[in-house]
């Protein structure tokens, strides 16, 4: 894919670091030349020097063929604008904006675009370890469907994976065993010390937690 990325900070830098070394061709852009060093010798990208929203340097970036853009400054106006350059002039078929706004991020999705919020998801997560330490809520992008882990313990070994799915309430993805993760047949045979990661409708929780003894 060619990836153009704008923000050499923190996460913008690791996302162009991961990228690269995935084989994949990374534009980075930034505004501060020194953020450049975050990116090691190892980076093979272009680095470029000026704003997400220059449309010239936009063009010298390839962005006319570009797969997907990200848009991770520290700055919301500044996301929201490059992001919306790229998906409305440029028509990018995969643009994603960070936003650290909570309260701006619906706001970005009302315009098409893909948000991430690091506010929204490091609270998710900390409030995940806090309440529900085998729950996650923030793997999935909607209120509405969570992530739960269930120890396979005496009760459920020997059962199959169809066995322990509830229609629109649980279904097990995928299995950790010790050789290596699953991604599990219906009839598949649980033993003792899997573990399941299953996709569980959040209003369903308790009643799943009551069920397997979580």
């Amino acid at each position: 894919m060619y990836v153009i990325i704008v923000g050499c900070g923190r996460v913008g830098s690791e996302l162009a670091k991961l990228l690269s070394n995935e084989g994949h061709d990374v534009v980075i852009i930034d505004k501060n030349p020194s953020s450049f060093q975050r990116l090691g010798d190892s980076f093979n990208g272009l680095t470029l020097l000026g704003n997400g929203y220059d449309l010239s340097l936009l063009r010298q970036a390839g962005i006319e063929k570009a797969d997907a853009f990200c848009a991770l400054t520290n700055g919301d106006n500044t996301n929201l604008t490059s992001a919306q350059i790229a998906k409305r002039i440029f028509k990018v078929p995969k643009v994603i904006a960070r936003v650290y706004d909570p309260q701006r991020a619906h706001i970005y999705a009302s315009l098409g675009l893909e948000v991430i919020s690091g506010t929204i998801l490091f609270a998710a997560m900390i409030r995940d370890k806090i309440i529900e330490s085998r729950f996650s809520s923030y793997l999935i992008e909607t209120k509405e469907l969570g992530v739960i882990e269930i120890e396979v313990k005496d009760n459920l070994a020997g059962k199959a994976i169809q066995d322990i799915n509830i229609p629109g309430e649980l279904l097990v993805v995928a299995i950790r065993r010790l050789q290596g993760v699953i991604l599990p047949e219906p009839s598949l045979m649980l033993k003792p010390k899997d573990i399941l990661m299953a996709v569980v409708k959040v209003t369903s929780l308790k009643k799943i937690k009551e069920r397997f003894n979580l």
